[in-house]
């Protein structure tokens, strides 16, 4: 049975990460490094595992966060869909049951805004867990006075994190935003579509998206 210590530890799951964190940091994206691969892939488990899902969800969401954005080396537009197609080969050359498979990239190519939609419970995970890594340090610009308006963004950023309450049935993204460098328009002007996206992902988890900046319930 494969694990998600075979796929962190696995050569080509590492390269093709560090490969495509390379190339959007010359498209001039935000850091998707291994701590982005990390930090989704723990967020993942730890929503599904608040919700008493199985050991194996867990285990599965563990892999496909981790292996999420690994598209990024194609190329950043429609790298979901190629990630996941990368997933399968490795998958499939690792034995991987299929049906665990199909979870799996179900899930890598359900995950970006332009295309996604919450399909199954790993790719909701995902999603909240993908969506909620917001913060200064994944700004890799390093020049304040050229910052774009998403550079912004993530730079005022000064806590993120999604809370799950099982009992009261809510998944609460919620934001420390440093007011003097972005303002919660500016949030809601880039990352509209991203929460409309986890409000999806949180009601297929039979849960109620909240979002909270700065203490203030928005959503």
């Amino acid at each position: 049975m494969i694990t998600f210590e075979d796929i962190r530890s696995n050569p080509k799951v590492k390269v093709f990460i560090e490969r495509g964190n390379d190339v959007l940091g010359v498209m001039g994206y935000t850091e998707h490094s291994f701590q982005h691969a990390m930090r989704t892939s723990e967020t993942a488990a730890n929503i599904l595992s608040l919700l008493e899902y199985s050991q194996r969800d867990i285990e599965l969401v563990k892999i496909a966060a981790f292996m999420h954005d690994i598209g990024n080396v194609v190329n950043r537009v429609d790298h979901a869909h190629s990630g996941a197609l990368m997933a399968f080969q490795i998958l499939n050359e690792l034995y991987m049951d299929p049906n665990e498979i199909a979870s799996v990239i179900s899930a890598i190519g359900n995950h970006d805004e332009a295309t996604s939609m919450p399909v199954n419970s790993i790719a909701a995970a995902l999603i909240l867990a993908d969506k909620s890594d917001v913060r200064r340090s994944r700004v890799r610009n390093p020049e304040f006075s050229t910052f774009d308006i998403h550079d912004r963004v993530n730079y005022a950023v000064k806590e993120s994190k999604i809370v799950i309450d099982a009992d009261k049935k809510t998944a609460s993204l919620e934001l420390q935003i440093d007011s003097s460098i972005c303002s919660v328009m500016d949030y809601f002007e880039i990352f509209l579509t991203r929460m409309i996206l986890c409000r999806r992902a949180a009601e297929f988890l039979g849960l109620k998206f909240e979002l909270l900046i700065n203490k203030m319930r928005l959503l």
